[in-house]
């Protein structure tokens, strides 16, 4: 691919991406969120049609027009959701679409031979008449991975395939690339896992906020230079929080919520955590780490499998949010379109459902008292248009965060879970924001801080847990003179 160029309304999302891609080579695409990596590959596979730029297979100029161009020309996808059906059989699934047939009539015996054939290039010995749910999430990828293959495939493309699979099955799949990076398959390998990054990767391309950064051979570039040209800072000191103003942030002794070995399978492993009364504390690590993982278990959004939590120092069962709302926990969700916002209903009626949910669906908050509820939050938050019962779909992303946490400060936590709240919004909102929470920590709110920029995560927070490999590495003091240069090398785990 070269010179590759596409532009959505208002957003150019590839500007001049080159990718190259060699058979018998397993190649990583690499950025945070945002840089480019779905989009080139979409364009890769038919999905999107470029608006500049050549693709060439085998030297040959081709056209990707629709994503069965893409499979015809030998180019599959196994994406990180396993999009199978686990109600057929392993065979059904593998031939879907494309069964053998005999005189007119599907010969499943053939079928059968062949999809067992497939298998056992992955060291694969299975029931092919068994249903595809009836196995572990790992044999699945694998049959999806088959099912690529069975057209033919020059270039695998897998999408973070190990995000659903413990350490054991990880290797399992990690055998299959070897296998057919052997044979002379070109794969592309799109993961947050620097570990596996590195294990298993030949060479690798990084892109940032839609541009190319560079292609590098994998164990040539050092784990801190990759995140430093992911992240885009290399040698920038941020404001150390002591030296800010307006970013007191003291703290005091008294500890709101105290997690002891809280784990989730598959989710992240055991960590302690503890949050102290007018404290912000950060969450930092690249996407996929855990950070979202953890936040929603101290929320109760999903179940630990273990482990304790304790709220002001007594013991508690935070098995869904409604509980964890009684115990005075708000959390912001960084999927704000699918997990915050309702679009159909206004500002004013998406800002007091917390509010409303907490006192109980029969005591209902009078309509004059949520105007001047709704009313003080909006001039307090600069939310704009300031028109309560403007739909909350046709505001700016920075306005319906600020939203958001309007409706969870009307609840007037204890504990506020902010995951992401200033990502893609512009810098105002942003600055806005950071600026809130700080205020908010001085009249004794603890925070817990997620954010994928370094920036201001030292800005605003006191203390700092890094999270690597969905598990809790270290937890740093923001002393003064801190940098991003310290956490980016507690990120890649404290090597170059």
């Amino acid at each position: 691919m070269k010179g590759i160029t596409k532009t959505f309304p208002g957003v150019k999302a590839l500007a001049n991406v080159s990718l190259r891609l060699f058979p018998g080579e397993v190649h990583a695409l690499m950025g945070e969120n945002g840089a480019g990596k779905s989009t080139l590959i979409k364009v890769l596979t038919g999905v999107y049609t470029k608006d500049g730029g050549t693709v060439t297979l085998d030297g040959n100029p081709v056209e990707v027009s629709t994503p069965l161009k893409a499979q015809n020309l030998g180019i599959s996808t196994v994406y990180q959701e396993v999009n199978l059906c686990s109600n057929l059989s392993v065979v059904e699934n593998i031939f879907i679409g494309r069964e053998i047939m005999k005189r007119g009539r599907i010969d499943w015996k053939e079928m059968n031979r062949k999809a067992e054939e497939l298998l056992t290039k992955l060291n694969l010995d299975i029931d092919v008449s068994k249903a595809l749910g009836s196995y572990s999430v790992a044999i699945q990828q694998m049959v999806a991975i088959v099912r690529a293959l069975n057209v033919k495939a020059k270039v695998l493309i897998l999408d973070e395939p190990t995000s659903s699979l413990d350490l054991k099955e990880v290797q399992q799949l990690f055998s299959a690339i070897r296998k057919l990076k052997n044979d002379g398959l070109c794969i592309v390998f799109i993961s947050h896992f620097l570990d596996q990054i590195y294990e298993i990767t030949d060479r690798l391309t990084v892109l940032r906020n839609g541009e190319l950064i560079g292609e590098y051979k994998t164990q040539s570039l050092p784990r801190y230079e990759l995140i430093s040209k992911m992240i885009g800072k290399e040698f920038i000191d941020s404001t150390s929080i002591n030296e800010n103003p307006e970013a007191k942030n003291k703290g005091v002794s008294e500890t709101v919520m105290e997690a002891a070995q809280l784990a989730k399978a598959g989710n992240i492993q055991p960590f302690n955590l503890e949050l102290r009364k007018g404290e912000i504390m950060g969450l930092a690590g690249l996407l996929g780490s855990g950070r979202s993982e953890l936040a929603r278990l101290l929320f109760g959004a999903d179940k630990a499998d273990s482990g304790t939590i304790k709220v002001k120092g007594k013991k508690v069962h935070l098995n869904s949010p409604k509980q964890a709302i009684a115990h005075n926990i708000a959390f912001s969700s960084e999927n704000r379109k699918s997990e915050g916002i309702i679009g159909d209903l206004s500002i004013r009626e998406n800002m007091i459902l917390a509010l409303q949910g907490r006192q109980g669906w029969f005591n209902y908050i009078p309509r004059k008292q949520q105007e001047e509820i709704v009313d003080e939050y909006i001039k307090l938050l600069n939310i704009n248009p300031p028109n309560p019962e403007q739909l909350i779909k046709n505001l700016s992303g920075g306005n319906q965060q600020k939203v958001l946490l309007a409706r969870w400060l009307l609840t007037d936590p204890d504990l506020l879970i902010l995951d992401e709240p200033t990502r893609g919004i512009d810098i105002g909102a942003k600055a806005e924001i950071q600026k809130l929470m700080v205020s908010l920590s001085e009249k004794g709110m603890s925070i817990l801080f997620i954010s994928s920029e370094l920036e201001e995560i030292l800005r605003t927070c006191k203390r700092i847990s890094v999270l690597r490999e969905r598990e809790k590495v270290s937890e740093l003091e923001n002393r003064e003179h801190m940098t991003q240069q310290d956490i980016m090398r507690e990120i890649a785990g404290g090597v170059g």
